[in-house]
């Protein structure tokens, strides 16, 4: 099926030279009224979902639901084997005794949760094989920063949106891009 130019979305992006300036010009760009969608940075920049606007992620509910996963696996993988499958006395202990369980356990919960995590993170952020990338600027992998604005967001016009970037410390003129 054939991709019209019509079905993709505009974004208006600026680029700014150092990490104080875009995070300036996020609060700043959003107290002018225009929505920020996303900030490409080539490292982390603390906090800035929250001054974006993100909601909280649901990533450590779900490393903890892995993470208990893991640990019944294992356990149950050990009573059944140590019970039913093959009962053994070892040591003079009980075939369930908690303390040998451990080990296992913790070994397991790890695994699994940490192969659980890696499959949240692929399938959330939609990669995998086959996918193409995208970027809106590949210098930001190396020394830039993009503050990027959905247009289908915002009321304001492309003229006044690049105005209030260029105003907030774009080091070059935004420029529309589709995606």
């Amino acid at each position: 099926m054939a991709t019209h130019t019509s079905d993709k979305k505009k974004y208006l992006v600026g680029i700014y030279d150092h990490e104080e300036t875009v995070v300036s010009a996020v609060k700043k760009v959003q107290n002018d009224g225009v929505k920020v969608d996303e900030v490409y940075s080539p490292h982390p920049i603390h906090h800035i979902d929250v001054y974006i606007g993100h909601p909280r992620t649901k990533i450590p509910i779900a490393a903890f639901m892995f993470g208990a996963t893991g640990t019944t696996l294992a356990v149950t993988m050990i009573v059944f084997m140590m019970r039913i499958d093959w009962p053994m006395i070892i040591g003079g202990k009980n075939a369930f005794y908690p303390p040998t369980m451990v080990p296992v356990s913790f070994e397991g919960t790890v695994l699994i949760a940490a192969l659980g995590m890696v499959a949240t993170f692929l399938v959330s952020n939609l990669m995998g094989p086959g996918k193409q990338e995208f970027m809106f600027d590949r210098r930001t992998t190396d020394d830039k920063y993009a503050l990027v604005v959905d247009l289908d967001k915002n009321t304001k016009s492309i003229e006044e949106i690049e105005a209030i970037l260029e105003k907030h410390g774009a080091s070059e003129k935004p420029r529309v891009v589709e995606r």
